[in-house]
């Protein structure tokens, strides 16, 4: 405390005042006017020394804190009970080193996600290349032109993959850079509905897949190119793991707490151990078709959080699974 100039000025201050006060007393009044005031310039001296250095003490343990908290420690306890301007300091502190903490902690996770993305990104990307690569060695001796035609589809199927992945890893990364704002504007279902199916009527008629839907006149607040998006993810992965001659089927419905699009197939299922892990990004389950690299509905799911909705997954091995999803009428 005494480290601190302007104290020990204060304290020379009260000092010389005692004693000029004390003087002064003792001409007027007599010795009696004399002690007294020393008495009270001692005391009054004592008091303020005692509340300064308790209140430099406090100070003190809070620069402790602090270098503690730089240090890499663990936040510690610091709030009191008591009022005054020390303990609003102390409280500010708290939250602001506690939101620290928890910053800290965020972007430690972000980045064992941002390695393990790579290293999934890495392992996706290195197959199709491979096969590339090893079609373009045999293209280089290849004579036989059926042969080389054969190659040179194999090569463009393996760009489509390559490209398609790369398009949604972009996709995944700016939403959850927010980099990308969503734009909610009232839309009508049913042609949003029919903008999904547009691009796969081909595929399905050629898989000899059949298609309902069952939209009644209702619509939903949401990003419209987003939200088809999302939705053209999860037909596909219907599409791909059903069998020619499977159904399709769109339906809506609207409750007291929200509005909601399911789209439901007729495929292979979802295996029970393997419904909680669908929307994880890079998982495939045992039912996943050899080209899936699992991602698809990580992005829809990403989407459809992002406009503060859900997604819910019910299926049944063999029978087929529905996907709902529901846009909130209030938020939750």
């Amino acid at each position: 405390m005494l480290k601190n100039k302007e104290i020990g000025y204060m304290i020379c201050a009260a000092a010389v005042f005692t004693v000029a006060a004390s003087v002064c007393g003792y001409v007027l009044c007599g010795i009696a006017a004399f002690i007294l005031l020393v008495i009270l310039g001692i005391a009054l001296g004592s008091g303020f020394i005692f509340f300064t250095k308790r209140r430099y003490n406090d100070i003190d343990k809070l620069n402790s804190y602090l270098v503690r908290v730089l240090e890499g420690d663990e936040t510690v306890g610091i709030l009191d009970q008591e009022e005054g301007e020390l303990s609003l300091l102390k409280t500010n502190i708290y939250k602001t080193t506690s939101t620290l903490s928890y910053q800290k902690d965020l972007l430690a996770k972000d980045k064992v996600a941002l390695a393990d993305a790579i290293a999934d990104i890495s392992h996706q990307l290195k197959t199709p290349l491979t096969s590339m690569i090893v079609m373009n060695d045999l293209l280089e001796i290849e004579d036989d032109k059926n042969k080389r035609d054969e190659f040179l589809t194999t090569q463009s199927n393996q760009l489509d993959r390559m490209n398609w992945l790369i398009q949604t890893l972009l996709k995944l990364s700016k939403i959850d850079a927010g980099t990308i704002i969503m734009k909610p504007e009232e839309t009508e279902v049913d042609e949003l509905i029919r903008e999904v199916i547009k691009p796969f009527e081909i595929q399905m008629e050629l898989k000899n897949i059949s298609y309902t839907h069952d939209v009644f006149n209702m619509s939903v607040k949401c990003d419209k190119n987003w939200t088809i998006e999302a939705i053209q993810n999860i037909v596909k992965n219907c599409i791909e793991h059903m069998e020619s001659g499977g159904m399709l089927s769109i339906k809506t419905s609207d409750t007291n707490i929200y509005k909601e699009i399911s789209v439901e197939d007729t495929g292979c299922g979802i295996a029970e151990e393997d419904l909680p892990h669908v929307f994880e990004r890079f998982y495939k389950g045992k039912n996943a078709g050899k080209d899936s690299v699992g991602i698809g509905l990580a992005l829809a799911k990403t989407i459809i959080t992002g406009q503060r909705g859900d997604i819910v997954v019910e299926s049944t091995e063999g029978v087929g699974t529905r996907f709902c999803l529901r846009f909130y009428k209030t938020l939750i």
